[in-house]
């Protein structure tokens, strides 16, 4: 149950949010710089990605931990597809290929900063216990 909860349920909770955001109607007001949307794209994918990394990592799966990285960034990216796929039916939304690509980059940069922190943070226990 505490496996479910921290580290299953924030991927849920943060897949639904998505989902529902991306359900309304676009906001009228104007970006507050050019390509602002893609920046947002690029930051919510990032933590797409991580969460899904953090999440696969503390699972049972006979996997290296190298194709579990590889799996949170197909996850998250093709999570964009799929969010970019249901916006073209929304009203005042429109599907773009850009932001599939923002969701892309900012999914395996989400997963590489999680995999750093880790090893980092890994390597820094490892050095107090040889002490």
């Amino acid at each position: 149950m505490k496996k479910t909860i921290l580290y299953r349920l924030p991927v849920v909770a943060y897949c639904v949010l998505v989902f529902w955001q991306s359900s309304s109607a676009s906001p009228a007001s104007l970006p507050t710089f050019a390509h602002a949307d893609k920046v947002m794209h690029f930051c919510g994918y990032a933590l797409l990605g991580a969460l899904v990394a953090r999440m696969l990592v503390h699972e049972t799966l006979a996997f290296s931990r190298r194709n579990l990285m590889i799996a949170a960034v197909l996850f998250s990216t093709l999570y964009g597809v799929s969010d970019e796929f249901h916006q073209s039916f929304v009203a005042e939304r429109s599907a773009d290929i850009f932001d599939v690509v923002a969701d892309g980059v900012g999914s395996v940069v989400g997963v590489v900063f999680y995999a750093w922190v880790r090893h980092s943070r890994n390597l820094r226990q490892e050095t107090r216990n040889k002490v």
